[in-house]
């Protein structure tokens, strides 16, 4: 009971009847054209065939003629075989351009797919936009690196003076510590002598200098 199982599909019953007939069908290479009404014959010779119908044989045969391998199998001087591989006659040359219409018809719509699927696939790959986000990225990090500088140098400029802490008339006395206001800054000195609009003072290098009692500050 395992073999009456019917055959699934087409591709299957194909195999099968070409296991049965293999001087009139072929799996491989170009096929060879069959006798007209070679479904009949078909029909005749497994109609007590529990594996497969009428219906799926012709399906099948519906399958197989129209396979590029067989339209190809379709050309002058090509003869038409029956079920044991008997000549059957020459194919007409109406047949022949059938064959070849057929065949031109199938291959378009095999290329029209191939380029609509490419097109779709396309369509599918990552990169342009991904490739943009880094750009914008990059332009919006240079003024960021920008702003702290300019904050920066804004502090710098704005930085406040240390007030100066002028001396009192009896602050100016000789040993006291006092700041020398320079050009660039404050020096430490010691008053060493008093005169009377100037200040001699001793710097911490040792060396000595008069200056104004206005520019000395605690």
């Amino acid at each position: 009971m395992e073999n009456t199982e019917k055959l699934a599909n087409s591709k299957q019953v194909i195999a099968y009847i070409a296991e049965l007939f293999p001087q009139c069908f072929t799996l491989e290479g170009e096929a060879r054209p069959l006798k007209i009404g070679i479904f009949q014959d078909l029909a005749n010779r497994l109609a007590d065939d529990p594996k497969v119908s009428k219906t799926q044989l012709r399906a099948a045969l519906r399958q197989y003629t129209s396979s590029w391998r067989y339209l190809y199998g379709a050309k002058t001087g090509a003869i038409r075989v029956d079920l044991d591989g008997n000549d059957c006659g020459e194919l007409e040359q109406e047949h022949i351009d059938h064959a070849q219409t057929a065949l031109a018809e199938s291959k378009a719509r095999a290329s029209e797919r191939r380029k609509e699927q490419a097109a779709k696939n396309g369509d599918k790959k990552p990169g342009a936009k991904a490739k943009r986000a880094p750009k914008a990225n990059k332009s919006t990090a240079n003024p960021s690196k920008s702003r702290p500088a300019k904050a920066k140098n804004t502090k710098l400029d704005n930085k406040p003076a240390e007030p100066r802490r002028e001396l009192k008339a009896e602050d100016i006395v000789v040993g006291k510590d006092v700041n020398v206001n320079m050009g660039n800054g404050n020096m430490p000195a010691t008053i060493v002598e008093l005169n009377k609009d100037e200040v001699r003072v001793r710097l911490s290098n040792g060396l000595t200098m008069l200056v104004k009692a206005e520019h000395l500050s605690s």
